[in-house]
């Protein structure tokens, strides 16, 4: 099935680098016919973006440091005057210190904590604000998560605890936004090798472990995921709001 994004505009948030999901997700939302918006911190990240864009036969791409509330204004403010309405917001972002992430959770610093959950949950909150205000035909909102929300992941720790707030948030947008006709849903990533997932301690190991336990008997892909992102960007998946989907092979099912 193709073109089932055509004549929707969607921004995209977080495609660092061409191993991230959300490139992948960039990618898969330019196949089924959709008008790219991409996003970018810093000069570091730029030229990855910005090659991004080319592949995909051109896109907006603008400079957005979630922390500055001015910046995301100003992102949303361009995206109303060169493009009037916003169809689909993916929320690819998180960040939280690597020395957070070993060691106790007790042990989290105060600073470590708020930053934490500013870039990895209040952007969320803030940019889904005002892509509401662009999405006047309805839209789909969607947020990246992973199952240490729901449980205890080794050397996941302070973001763990952040991508359980950003679950929720996901549920109370749903309510707030609903009656504009927005979805707001999450995706439940399974452990997939990306740069960022490299902060994570032996996380060599969780790839082995979920590909030798999870139902499907393999690991996820970043185009696997890609696809539930396109499926709750269409029309298909209009009834589906608040929702946290799991695109693990099943690992989510499992006991000890």
């Amino acid at each position: 099935m193709s073109g089932l994004l055509a004549g929707k505009t969607a921004l995209v948030m977080g495609a660092r680098n061409r191993w991230s999901i959300a490139w992948a997700i960039a990618e898969a939302y330019a196949a089924q016919g959709a008008t790219l918006i991409l996003t970018y911190q810093g000069d570091r990240e730029e030229k990855d973006v910005r090659s991004l864009a080319e592949s995909v036969g051109g896109a907006l791409v603008m400079n957005c440091d979630v922390t500055d509330s001015a910046q995301v204004k100003s992102v949303f403010e361009r995206i109303s005057k060169e493009h009037g309405t916003l169809h689909a917001l993916v929320h690819a972002i998180a960040f939280a210190k690597r020395e957070e992430l070993a060691g106790l959770y007790a042990d989290t610093s105060r600073d470590g904590y708020l930053l934490a959950q500013e870039v990895s949950v209040f952007s969320f909150v803030e940019t889904a604000r005002y892509a509401a205000e662009l999405m006047t035909e309805g839209g789909s909102i969607q947020t990246l998560t992973f199952l240490g929300a729901e449980r205890v992941v080794p050397n996941y720790n302070v973001m763990g605890v952040a991508k359980a707030a950003l679950e929720a948030s996901v549920r109370y947008l749903a309510a707030d936004l609903g009656g504009q006709n927005i979805r707001v849903n999450g995706i439940s990533a399974g452990a997939v090798k990306t740069l960022a997932a490299r902060g994570i301690s032996d996380f060599d190991q969780m790839l082995k472990i979920a590909e030798t336990r999870a139902p499907l008997r393999r690991n996820v892909t970043q185009q696997e995921v890609a696809g539930v992102s396109v499926f709750l960007a269409s029309d298909l998946s209009r009834s589906v709001t608040g929702e946290v989907i799991h695109a693990d092979n099943g690992f989510h099912i499992l006991g000890l």
